[in-house]
């Protein structure tokens, strides 16, 4: 491992020295021998003469597939460094996913500039795709496929095939359709070369039941691929015409962006995700995403410090109080953050939903239950035999605080795992993603609500 980043590390330096100098016979020899998706990589840390050598030196047949793999915010950029004649080339290599998921993000006039240097077939197709919305499984799919019917022979579909070899983004599942083009099975490239070439295709072919409508989430697609283990999943319209195909690679980018933005969420981030690398993407970028979210909690945290003010009374009689207060807020935040996490990633795998609510409730009350017993019985214990080794001062028995501090526990952990276990579901019933509305609302609702469970339970059971 370590002699590959050694080696990696030389290429890139090779890469850079080639570039600095303007060497293009340099630069073509040493991008030949890398992976177009490590080229697309480096692309982004160069500036725009850099960027500009770089493209026009490796030519239109290598920057299809480095712009193929670039970050969907330098792409119309990239696409500026090119001529017309060399932009049809670009175009045409292009895959019909990465085409229609470049014309999706460019500007009207650059789409129609675009538009007007493809062929007639691949426009039509382009404006087909179009159609469909970025994020659903039409917007993602490639209708570069093996495509047969079910009164071919095995002759028959292997001379169709061997046709459509160069197009087709994967041979390794052929569908099977009617002469309607309604999807009606699938084989394999196996079951065509091992069966005599008089077989019929109908008697070969598997059932196809996994399929998903072009206009199904894309997340939901992908998640289909992971669950029945597919390598390609066939996407059709409301009448079953196999439209194309979502790839394993697609899918996996899908999750990775979907994961990406759940994380994002849950840590209060907004605004539009970029594909952009940490260190490339501006600070202005961080910032509008970040403060926004900041401004609004710390205005809602305002409210927990007028519970502290409302409580002041409580907190001069036992100052020692004081002591355990933020423990137990934290404790609420940390449980209920748990809850919500297990409930959105289940969420997310499609194992629950709002139907299943009470089951999840009954569930976490139960959890919420045992985990508050737990952590006031350790607490009730470190009160009782090791906070009189620290010689606090406070005039209140030990055993009442243990009390105090412990029933504060239990209901804070019981409250803020119900309420993190059922905040995604009703953000989900109300059409609000959950990710985005559990992790600051539940953060900033647990610090009030511990407050008020703190101070109301150790102003009854130390009557103060």
């Amino acid at each position: 491992m370590l002699v590959a980043d050694e080696t990696e590390a030389e290429t890139i330096e090779h890469l850079n020295e080639a570039i600095n100098a303007r060497d293009g016979s340099a630069l073509l020899s040493i991008a030949g021998e890398m992976h177009y998706a490590d080229l697309a990589h480096h692309y982004e840390n160069l500036d725009d003469e850099e960027r500009d050598f770089f493209l026009k030196t490796i030519g239109p047949e290598l920057a299809t597939d480095v712009i193929g793999e670039l970050p969907w915010t330098l792409i119309e950029e990239a696409l500026q460094h090119f001529k017309p004649a060399q932009l049809r080339i670009i175009l045409g290599n292009l895959s019909d996913d990465d085409r229609v998921d470049i014309f999706q993000i460019v500007s009207p006039e650059n789409q129609r500039r675009y538009f007007s240097l493809l062929g007639p077939h691949d426009e039509q197709l382009t404006r087909n795709l179009l159609k469909y919305e970025e994020d659903t499984a039409g917007g993602r799919m490639t209708t570069a496929i093996g495509r047969i019917t079910a009164d071919m022979t095995v002759k028959q579909a292997i001379t169709v095939l061997r046709r459509d070899q160069d197009s087709a983004e994967t041979l390794a599942r052929i569908f099977v359709v009617d002469e309607e083009g309604r999807l009606v099975g699938k084989v394999r490239l196996r079951d065509l070369a091992f069966h005599p070439w008089p077989t019929m295709i109908h008697d070969i072919m598997e059932n196809a039941d996994e399929r998903v409508l072009a206009t199904v989430d894309q997340e939901e697609a992908a998640r289909m691929l992971s669950k029945y283990d597919l390598i390609v999943l066939p996407v059709v319209d409301e009448f079953d015409h196999l439209l194309g195909v979502i790839t394993y690679d697609d899918a996996m980018e899908i999750l990775q962006e979907e994961s990406t933005e759940d994380i994002e969420k849950l840590a209060a981030i907004g605004g539009e995700q970029s594909e952009l690398s940490y260190l490339n993407t501006s600070v202005q970028s961080h910032f509008r995403r970040r403060v926004i979210w900041l401004v609004a909690l710390a205005f809602v945290s305002i409210f927990s410090g007028y519970v502290m003010f409302r409580f002041s009374a409580v907190l001069n009689q036992a100052y020692v109080l004081s002591l355990f207060l933020p423990m137990v807020v934290a404790a609420g935040g940390n449980s209920g953050g748990q809850a919500a996490t297990m409930v959105i990633r289940a969420m997310s795998l499609g194992e629950v939903n709002t139907g299943t609510a009470l089951r999840i409730a009954w569930k976490e009350m139960q959890t919420g239950i045992l985990l508050g017993l737990s952590l006031g019985l350790v607490m009730g214990a470190f009160i009782l035999f090791l906070l009189p080794l620290f010689q606090v001062p406070q005039a209140i028995p030990y055993p009442k605080l243990a009390m105090a501090v412990c029933a504060s526990l239990l209901i804070q952990v019981f409250s803020a795992t119900l309420m993190g276990s059922m905040l995604p579901l009703l953000a989900r019933s109300i059409w609000l993603d959950p990710a985005v509305v559990s992790a600051p609302s539940l953060a900033s609702t647990v610090d009030i609500t511990g407050m008020l469970i703190y101070f109301s339970s150790a102003r009854l059971i130390l009557s103060l």
